[in-house]
């Protein structure tokens, strides 16, 4: 594992610096994600807020961070095209390699502005998603044109959720003759719900991880994908009616 992701606001605001004091002289070998946009009174995407976190972020890891991402701007919809363009600016300015989105629903987002494409957009990936919130993600996707898209969140936070006790991912969405344990088969799944290229998810188990890590071997059942996303879909529709009608 060399691709770390992390935020300011993580640990209570400690997280860069608990990621240098653990990783020490290996830390110039890792490909570190992180996120701005929280700060100790709240969310704020202005230029001034944005630059000093990205200052300090470098200040903390002793280098720039390969990626930088705004922290869930639908928090702040208004301030996010000048975001997007303060992103641009610290990324040209060397603050970071390269800048992008990470985003809880990006459903307030749609049809704003984005000057130009972002290196990276992140959004929740797997079987724990709404139906509104994957359809907005790929829509979103498709507006901003991001070079590469990323996954979070696949357990829903938990690993240990009864949820995966109840679903057999494997026998609903794997490809015919593989084999793989539940929460393997779930995090296969979420690069394929939506479609991306990796897949972001904490542990504090090894032995957890390196079973999480397993699963990017895994081929799904793209059938069986597609019917799961008609059938969410069609769920979120009746759903929609009936609360409607009541």
């Amino acid at each position: 594992m060399t691709a770390l992701d992390t935020a300011i606001n993580y640990q209570h605001f400690t997280a860069h610096q608990q990621l240098v004091d653990a990783a020490g002289d290996l830390l110039r070998h890792f490909d570190i994600t992180t996120k701005v946009g929280f700060f100790p009174d709240g969310h704020d995407l202005s230029a001034a807020r944005l630059r000093t976190a990205a200052e300090s972020i470098c200040s903390e890891l002793g280098r720039a961070p390969n990626m930088l991402l705004l922290h869930n701007p639908e928090r702040s919809p208004t301030w996010f095209t000048n975001a997007c363009n303060t992103m641009t600016r610290l990324r040209d300015e060397g603050l970071c390699q390269g800048w992008g989105l990470s985003t809880w629903d990006p459903t307030p987002l749609l049809g704003r502005i984005v000057p130009a494409p972002p290196d990276v957009l992140m959004v929740r990936a797997g079987l724990m998603v709404p139906s509104g919130v994957l359809d907005a993600a790929e829509q979103f996707a498709k507006q901003i044109r991001p070079v590469e898209l990323r996954g979070m969140a696949p357990l829903g936070g938990h690993g240990d959720n009864q949820a995966w006790n109840h679903v057999d991912a494997a026998r609903l969405f794997l490809a015919p003759g593989q084999e793989a344990s539940r929460i393997q088969a779930v995090i296969a799944a979420a690069f394929a719900i939506p479609s991306v290229r990796a897949v972001a998810s904490g542990t504090g188990n090894p032995a957890h991880l390196a079973e999480l890590s397993a699963a990017v071997r895994i081929d799904v059942n793209p059938t069986a994908i597609e019917q799961y996303r008609t059938l969410i879909r069609q769920r979120a529709s009746v759903a929609h009616t009936s609360q409607g009608a009541s």
